[in-house]
C-alpha cells in the first residue's frame, strides 16, 4: 500500500455520475484539498452549457490549465489535492498531466439511466441531462498506459470510495488522522 502523501488524485466521468460527492468524501477521509473544477469555468461557458451546448476544445483547454493550476499550487505547497473534473478525452488528461506533472485518475462509470436520474434531481448547477449524451459520446475511457483506475457508481459513495482506494492500493497513513483525527477510516 502506498501513502497519500503529496498526491493528485483526479475524479472523472460524465456530467452526474458523482465527480464531486466521490472528490469531496475522499478529500475529507484523505485530509487532502478538494478543487472542483465547474468553480473554474468563465460565465460564458457556464451559460452555454446550461443551455445544453457542448464546450469545444479550444473552449475547455484554458479551464483545463486553470484547473490545474489550482492544483499545482496545493501540491507546490507540498499538500495533496482531489480533484473533480470531467476529463473526457484523452488529451484533456494530457493538458492536466502536463500542467500537473502527473496525476491519477479514478473514472467514475455507470449506467446511463442511474446518471439521467441523478441529473434529473439536481439543483442549482449549471450542467444538466441535456448535456449527459454529448459527454457519453465524447467520453474516451482511460487507456491501459494512464495513471488510474476505474469504478463503477451504482453503490454509495462510502463502497465507491472504498473501492477506488483499493484498487490505487492507498493506505491512509497515520499523517491522514493526524490532520483530521474525526475522519473514520472508510
Amino acid at each position: 500500500m502506498q501513502s497519500f502523501e503529496n498526491r493528485l488524485l483526479i475524479v472523472m466521468g460524465v456530467c452526474g455520475v458523482g465527480k464531486s460527492a466521490l472528490a469531496d468524501h475522499l478529500s475529507l477521509a484523505l485530509g487532502a484539498e478538494m478543487v472542483e473544477a465547474d468553480d473554474y469555468h468563465d460565465a460564458g461557458s457556464r451559460e452555454k452549457m446550461a443551455a445544453g451546448i457542448p464546450l469545444t476544445d479550444e473552449e475547455r483547454k484554458p479551464w483545463l490549465v486553470n484547473v490545474a493550476k489550482a492544483a499545482k499550487q496545493i501540491s507546490d505547497r507540498g499538500d495533496s489535492a482531489i480533484i473533480a473534473c470531467s476529463s473526457l478525452k484523452r488529451s484533456y488528461r494530457d493538458i492536466l498531466r502536463t500542467e500537473l506533472g502527473g496525476c491519477t485518475f479514478i473514472h467514475l462509470t455507470g449506467e446511463r439511466d442511474q446518471i439521467a436520474e441523478r441529473l434529473a434531481g439536481r439543483t442549482g448547477h449549471f450542467v444538466g441531462e441535456a448535456l449527459l449524451d454529448s459527454q457519453i459520446a465524447t467520453l474516451e475511457p482511460l487507456e491501459t498506459d494512464e495513471d488510474g483506475v476505474t469504478v463503477d457508481v451504482s453503490y454509495p459513495i462510502a463502497r465507491v470510495a472504498d473501492r477506488a482506494l483499493q484498487e490505487l492500493q492507498l493506505s491512509k497513513a497515520a499523517q491522514d488522522h493526524r490532520r483530521n483525527p474525526a475522519v473514520k477510516t472508510l
